[in-house]
């Protein structure tokens, strides 16, 4: 690991992030396993020894921190976004097992893990995010989740999130007195314009604070987002039309959107047709899931190809999944619990060379226009 957060800096990350309360006596890091059908790769395993080692450390200042670090382990779920299985193992030392070897006798509950951890961090590969955000509206739990945390991200864990924390709730106010955002892209077979029907919604703010039971949210963090309408009220259908692009290496795939659906791929080329099968199979993974705004760009952080930390950089959507955000679709509404799948397309210039964000603008109350970015920056002032 190219950098590591020593004891004293844990102690005060998980301080700050969950300002833990005199009753909160346990600490739980998730972290899912390989299997046959998704094999180990190098980044999983670092992932896995941060968590160990974050573990040891915090448990080390157990007297300074005033509750107990435990380690947690369950198989992966094949898929990001999708529902975790129905229970865990603590892992007692030593080397992790493999995803095949657990012993269903010695395995714990969720729903009691959650009872007895109110405080939990999901160092995993496959999102824990909507899952986990679903089981805060029922447990006095809350969750910070890293999906594809790497040790270069570690930077991103030290900055000012009180400053962080200001300028996502001033993008939240904006989304929430929105009633729509257009967008203009310009790509190498010309402009592309979106408009994304805000109605009806309320943003959300992941500002890196997550100290009230019943939230979680990701860290590292800084975004305000929120769900695009979805048409869900009878006689109103969502607004949300246009084109959307995105690349996908040297090719940019330009998705038809309407009633905030892709319904088609109308560009040409290897991944527009691998796109075009996927929304032919799975509807659902065309629905317009999220609008996210992220701030951290402007504290000097870089993408690094992870959707993790390159999302909180700068504007993304999301198609797929949107129920843990307050919005209409979920694991019902795919073939399958392995096609659950919330996935961002992140907006910047080092992720998407070739796509041009030139303009964003909400349409406020009374149909007034408030010009949000300007070539990819912001212009609202913070």
């Amino acid at each position: 690991m190219s950098e590591a957060l020593t004891g004293p800096e844990l102690v005060a990350l998980v301080r700050r992030v969950f300002q833990p309360r005199p009753e909160d006596k346990a600490l739980a890091i998730l972290v899912d396993l390989p299997d046959l059908q998704v094999p180990d790769d190098a980044g999983w395993i670092e992932r896995r020894a941060i968590a160990q080692a974050w573990a040891a450390e915090l448990n080390a200042h157990r007297d300074e921190l005033g509750m107990e670090t435990r380690l947690v382990i369950y198989p992966n779920v094949h898929t990001n976004n999708g529902d975790l299985p129905e229970r865990a193992w603590i892992h007692a030392g030593g080397p992790l097992p493999s995803a095949d070897s657990l012993d269903p006798e010695a395995s714990v509950s969720l729903a009691d893990l959650y009872a007895s951890h109110p405080i939990l961090i999901a160092l995993t590969k496959f999102s824990a995010t909507a899952p986990l955000k679903l089981a805060a509206k029922t447990h006095p739990i809350r969750a910070a989740t890293m999906p594809g945390f790497r040790s270069d991200m570690i930077p991103a864990l030290r900055l000012d999130y009180t400053e962080v924390n200001r300028r996502v709730n001033l993008l939240k106010d904006l989304l929430d007195r929105a009633e729509g955002a257009t967008f203009r892209f310009g790509t190498p077979d010309g402009p592309c314009d979106l408009h994304v029907d805000l109605r009806h919604r309320t943003g959300h703010a992941s500002g890196g604070l997550l100290p009230t039971p019943g939230v979680a949210g990701n860290l590292p963090s800084g975004e305000a987002y929120i769900v695009p309408y979805e048409g869900e009220r009878d006689g109103d259908p969502s607004r949300t039309v246009g084109v959307m692009p995105v690349q996908f290496g040297s090719e940019v795939v330009r998705y038809r959107i309407e009633g905030n659906r892709a319904l088609e791929v109308i560009s040409e080329g290897p991944r527009s047709r691998e796109e075009a099968a996927h929304l032919a199979k799975e509807p659902a993974y065309g629905n317009l899931a999220e609008l996210g705004l992220g701030v951290l760009a402007a504290f000097g952080v870089k993408p690094i190809g992870e959707i993790l930390l390159d999302e909180k950089l700068g504007l993304h959507l999301a198609f797929g999944r949107s129920d843990h955000f307050g919005g209409q679709v979920g694991p019902k509404d795919f073939s399958g619990p392995e096609a659950v799948i919330h996935i961002d397309r992140v907006y910047v210039p080092e992720t998407q060379p070739d796509v041009k964000l030139e303009a964003v603008d909400l349409t406020m109350a009374g149909g007034s226009a408030a010009p949000l970015m300007r070539d990819g920056a912001y212009s609202v002032g913070f």
